[in-house]
């Protein structure tokens, strides 16, 4: 249950906390684009038992989408030694690109950053990707770490919420979320289950980045501010577990999509979205713009139905499906990041979902 609390983000005994500046966004994606033509294509190769529903691939609002591997290693069976060596060596390239341009763009140099926080769910590393980073830039030996795994879709939002509480608790500090999802090698051509047929038409590979500052002002170099990051809230509701996370395989990670996640957004987000908004003294009248998680076209039709909006209220969001599709995490910092370079300007409601099953919501004023 959320509690009532000032809109504006607060420290203990009820002293208001340092706001928290977005100073850059930024995106990288792999090497490989591929059509959803070319994606159709392929899966009526695989998955022939479903050539009846091939209508799901040409009515998912996907043009474009990316991976990191070419099209041929796809269509063999893959060992989780084969995906686990693909990922650290195509995450590591994909972050490394993501907090350099981020870095960049808000004036800093990796020594300035004091927190790395790394978010991803489709690949494992021990050390995990934050450390295996700082190997690659100079980032200073104090910095602190923070990894997160296990939020899904939801990890982009949600890890942004988190990195900008912990800019809050040290006012003045530089904190770099980097979120990155590399959906392509959990594909299982030897899995013939529906879940694993419908998850092929929609995901795709991608990293973002985001420099927080605590504080007002602008960066090192003088560069303003591109957002702030007001009330931030999650949303847990109980016994879905089925809706959507990962089975354990014994040659990957084993998709879990259930069907009824539209039903359950349509029936319940308003009371998620509701005790969000009360709970900060706000409606949706207060907001410009709304800045969705594109999880699918169902998802976002969903979401205007909901939120009683017009399609032109979810232009970023369905921007950013038809040009990358879903990208788990990552997805939502693209449609910020495409928000922000249009000129947006106003009060923003960054959402997103994820195993759990969860709602994580960010309000962003531009």
């Amino acid at each position: 249950m959320l509690t009532k609390v000032d809109p504006r983000p607060r420290h203990a005994h009820g002293a208001p906390a340092s706001a928290v500046e977005i100073l850059s966004v930024a995106s990288a994606v792999p090497a490989f684009m591929v059509t959803q033509d070319e994606v159709a294509w392929r899966a009526q190769k695989v998955y022939p038992q479903y050539a009846r529903l091939d209508a799901l691939y040409t009515n998912t609002g996907i043009d474009t989408r990316y991976a990191c591997e070419p099209r041929e290693w796809y269509l063999e069976p893959r060992s989780w030694e084969e995906r686990t060596a693909s990922f650290q060596r195509h995450a590591m390239d994909l972050l490394e690109k993501v907090a350099l341009s981020s870095i960049e763009a808000a004036g800093l140099v990796p020594s300035d950053i004091d927190v790395l926080v790394i978010n991803t769910i489709t690949g494992l590393a021990v050390p995990s990707l934050e450390a295996r980073l700082i190997n690659r830039l100079p980032f200073k030996p104090t910095v602190e770490r923070l990894p997160i795994f296990g939020l899904g879709c939801g990890g982009g939002v949600g890890g942004l919420a988190r990195s900008a509480r912990m800019a809050q608790a040290q006012p003045g500090s530089h904190v770099l979320f980097l979120t990155l999802d590399l959906c392509s090698l959990c594909l299982r051509v030897n899995d013939p289950s529906l879940a694993m047929f419908v998850s092929a038409a929609l995901f795709g590979d991608g990293a973002a980045g985001v420099v927080l500052r605590s504080g007002s002002g602008a960066a090192a170099g003088g560069i303003p501010g591109r957002g702030r990051v007001g009330a931030t809230g999650d949303y847990f509701w109980s016994g879905t577990e089925h809706i959507m996370g990962w089975d354990i395989k014994n040659d990957g990670f084993g998709v879990v999509l259930s069907p009824e996640l539209p039903t359950l957004m349509r029936e319940r987000l308003g009371e998620a979205l509701s005790g969000f908004l009360d709970a900060n003294e706000l409606s949706l009248k207060d907001f410009d713009g709304f800045l969705f998680h594109p999880g699918g076209r169902k998802v976002l039709d969903t979401a205007e139905e909901v939120l009683g909006v017009p399609h032109a209220k979810l232009e970023h969001s369905w921007g950013v499906l038809r040009d990358f599709g879903n990208m788990s995490s990552a997805t939502a910092i693209f449609v910020l990041e495409r928000a922000i370079a249009s000129g947006a300007r106003g009060r923003h409601l960054l959402a997103a979902f994820g195993p759990g099953f969860s709602a994580y919501f960010v309000v962003i004023d531009l």
